[in-house]
């Protein structure tokens, strides 16, 4: 089972907020009055060597002390407010679970995830409520696929709605137009052989592999209006819209922007020597 994190936060943030609203407007008043009455019948409640000091205490404590879930809620509510914006619509973490995108991120990898350069969306509803960008070739993008909406993926764009997209003998065509390639390494891993380059979608290059011995999943199809075509990087061990179709506007995070941290394992030490803070592609331009 899923957790659903934004809705628990949602709710949490709404709980502590109603608490503290309904606190301030109904409770805040009267023991505020009641605390200055106390103060008035003890005058030297102020004092501690006072026996004033004592009975002020204790009937404060009966009467006019705040409820500790008011106190927890007051305490909790800026915190939680000022992540749940952050999160919903500015950036928000992951972590790579998988290999579909080597060798652009490896598992373990923790990414930054831009939360508005694809528009600014309701936490939960998902539904758009700023228009600003749209994905572009080339993105890597975090949604959620049409046969496990719940599911946070990570993939590469590779067409856009209206484009004709050919996957052939592990080659892409993008509207009749080959996907330039440059091969740059064979590597071996395990039982197989791991051919990496550098290939370009729209004015980027980024860094992908294929698996030479595995049987090529031919496809071909056009991008329906409002939907895109995802691929991972690890062409032969990826489960994208080859396997389970297009991906909608509404299901989509956003784009993936920087890798800031890797961990591969809990017993592991954490290194931040792989930060880039780029879009996740090879610097510089191709002719």
């Amino acid at each position: 089972m899923n957790i659903d994190f934004p809705l628990i936060l949602l709710i949490l943030v709404s709980g502590s907020g109603l608490i503290w609203a309904l606190d301030a407007l109904f409770a805040a008043g009267p023991r505020r009055a009641r605390i200055a009455d106390l103060q008035r019948r003890y005058p030297k409640w102020e004092q501690d060597d006072a026996g004033d000091a004592k009975k002020y205490r204790s009937s404060f404590a009966e009467t006019a002390s705040e409820p500790v879930i008011v106190e927890y809620a007051r305490s909790f509510f800026p915190l939680l407010a000022f992540v749940f914006v952050l999160r919903s619509f500015l950036f928000e973490p992951f972590q790579i679970p998988s290999s579909s995108m080597v060798p652009t991120l490896e598992v373990g990898d923790f990414i930054l995830v831009n939360k508005f350069n694809y528009g600014l969306r309701l936490p939960v509803a998902r539904s758009q409520v700023v228009p600003i960008g749209k994905p572009e070739r080339g993105d890597v993008m975090v949604f959620f696929p049409p046969h496990q909406n719940d599911t946070y993926y990570i993939k590469r764009v590779i067409g856009i709605p209206g484009d004709r997209i050919e996957y052939r003998g592990k080659a892409i065509t993008v509207n009749g137009e080959p996907v330039p390639r440059e091969w740059l390494a064979t590597v071996p891993e395990g039982r197989s052989r791991y051919d990496v380059g550098l290939e370009s979608v729209g004015s980027d290059r980024y860094l992908m592999q294929i698996d030479q011995r595995r049987p090529s999943r031919d496809f071909s199809a056009t991008v329906k209006a409002g939907h895109y075509f995802m691929m991972g990087d690890n062409r032969d061990n990826s489960s994208d819209s080859r396997v389970w179709g297009q991906v909608p506007e509404r299901d989509i995070v956003g784009q993936a922007v920087a890798i800031w941290m890797h961990w591969e394992s809990l017993f592991s030490i954490p290194s931040f020597r792989s930060c880039r803070f780029d879009r996740l592609t090879v610097r510089g331009t191709h002719e």
